[in-house]
């Protein structure tokens, strides 16, 4: 799914009122309307509702989705706050519509007054600001939003929190309304997506108020959702006669004393996400571990507590050098020597980020198309520091393009990205997967599925995708708490097979 900037769903909202020959006012009632819908399905039948709105057309939306609701049966009373003197026509419409039902419906918030006396049954319904918001929320506006936020009631946001911007992340001291649940228009806003903004938003509940899609599909934007659709459109099921030859040769170069556990994980996760044959290079300490562990695997050996060369990778189809490398000089070495030979594409991670963080020159031997998985402090010390978490985003794009390699900027929604800058944000996963050992995972999973073939960036969206997905299903079944980096390895399975039966449904649909 595309992620437009406000400004874009402005042009969108406006192109799709010409294109239907229709009434702003029309647009603003059907995303009333399925706010309301979503209400019904989503709330108890006699769930009771304060709506809180300003004097633009989210504070319209606001007043229309009042009057729906109590048509709708629905105990609701709707506070316009006089934020100004004059309203948006179709906030004035909305509000016009309401009273003609019953004045009672509606009443007036006065400037420096604030709304104390709200039972913690009745559910707050934010429509105060929308997208329109360019600069932090400031005086009587935000002290009543921060007011409203002590409350104990389930909060709704509508189209967007007031107080956040669709384009950038609020201040460490901006007031933002905080939501349980943000039902969006049509698309994700960017500010959804990020750690600073998005914890105000809560749980995003896309509604499609059926803008125009052919102004949708020529809109031109580097960011992106991964959704299941997207990552099923990306696989690829396995050739019936496939072989162990030809499901490709990965080569992981990892592990040190006491770090043996992450090399061991990363190969796992590359058999498990398919490859026919894979082969890890790791000290001899870790020999009879790694040997035990992974029967399936192959092992060659290097120094004997640390990595001192990287050899062995030439005849594989799939790289990967970082997990549990350390940072010793040896191993710098030994990395710096094996990029100064490799050409073909490599996954870096950890400790191969911590050792080019530390010799930054080494970044311009990193072969063309690398996939490169740093959190972000890892980032940090690769590519200096950053305001926020999208400024750290949008520095990673500059970064793909300067050194023409993909970046995987591991979070809640991991965001990955080429070398031409798109930019996409993850939205399989959960809370359970801060474990030790979650991105060695991840880095296996995506050597195992460029060893089968798939271009690094696709590679990179789809093992994201997936091991946010497997990750999902060991929630599911053994809790967020209870997960360990090896659960996300077990379920890799049943993700594969998610994807499989959709593709499958797809096709049946096709045909």
């Amino acid at each position: 799914m595309k992620i437009l900037s406000a400004a874009q769903i402005r042009a969108c909202d406006s192109y799709t009122i010409r294109a239907a020959g229709m009434g702003s006012i029309e647009l603003m009632e059907r995303a009333a309307g399925k706010c309301a819908n979503w209400i019904r399905e989503n709330l108890p039948a006699d769930s009771l509702f304060v709506i809180l709105c300003g004097p633009g057309n989210n504070g319209g939306d606001g007043l229309a989705l009042a009057r729906i609701l109590h048509q709708r049966g629905y105990g609701v009373k709707a506070f316009l706050l006089k934020i100004t003197e004059s309203r948006s026509q179709d906030c004035e419409t909305n509000l016009q519509r309401l009273l003609l039902i019953d004045p009672s419906l509606a009443e007036f918030v006065a400037p420096e007054t604030f709304i104390t006396d709200i039972p913690p049954q009745i559910v707050i319904i934010d429509a105060i600001l929308g997208t329109g918001l360019n600069r932090p929320v400031t005086g009587w506006v935000e002290a009543f939003i921060r007011n409203v936020n002590k409350l104990p009631n389930r909060k709704i946001a509508i189209d967007i929190p007031s107080g956040m911007s669709a384009d950038a992340l609020p201040g460490e001291k901006d007031t933002v309304f905080r939501a349980g649940d943000t039902l969006s228009f049509q698309f994700y806003k960017r500010s959804f997506l990020h750690q600073e903004s998005g914890q105000c938003a809560g749980a995003i509940h896309v509604l499609d108020i059926g803008l125009h899609q052919g102004f949708i599909r020529e809109a031109t934007t580097q960011y992106s959702t991964t959704q299941h659709a997207d990552a099923t459109s990306l696989y690829r099921p396995r050739d019936p006669f496939a072989h162990k030859g030809n499901c490709g040769r990965v080569f992981i170069a990892g592990g040190q004393y006491g770090k043996i556990g992450a090399v061991t994980l990363a190969s796992r996760a590359a058999l498990h996400a398919g490859a026919g044959l894979v082969t890890s290079l790791l000290p001899e300490c870790g020999y009879t571990i790694f040997q035990i562990a992974i029967p399936e695997a192959m092992c060659t050996t290097s120094g004997q507590h640390h990595i001192e060369n990287i050899s062995g990778w030439e005849l594989a189809d799939a790289i990967a050098v970082g997990p549990g490398l350390g940072t010793e000089p040896i191993t710098g070495a030994a990395l710096t020597a094996f990029l100064e030979q490799c050409k073909k594409p490599v996954v870096l991670d950890a400790d191969a980020l911590n050792i080019i963080s530390a010799h930054p020159e080494l970044l311009n031997l990193v072969p063309k198309d690398s996939v490169l998985t740093p959190h972000p402090k890892e980032f940090a010390r690769l590519f200096g520091t950053n305001t926020n978490s999208m400024v750290q985003a949008d520095s990673a794009r500059i970064q793909a393009m300067r050194y023409n390699i993909n970046i995987v900027l591991k979070g809640r929604h991991t965001v990955v990205i080429n070398p031409d800058g798109e930019c996409r944000y993850n939205m399989s996963g959960n809370a359970g997967m801060a474990t030790g050992g979650s991105g060695d995972v991840l880095t296996g999973i995506i050597t195992g599925l460029m060893a089968q073939g798939y271009p690094p960036y696709e590679a990179a969206v789809l093992a994201v995708y997936l091991h946010g997905l497997a990750g999902d299903f060991a929630a599911a079944d053994l809790s967020q708490e209870s997960m360990i980096a090896g659960d996300i390895i077990s379920y890799l399975g049943k993700a594969y097979l998610s994807l499989k039966n959709s593709s499958n449904t797809t096709s049946d649909k096709g045909n």
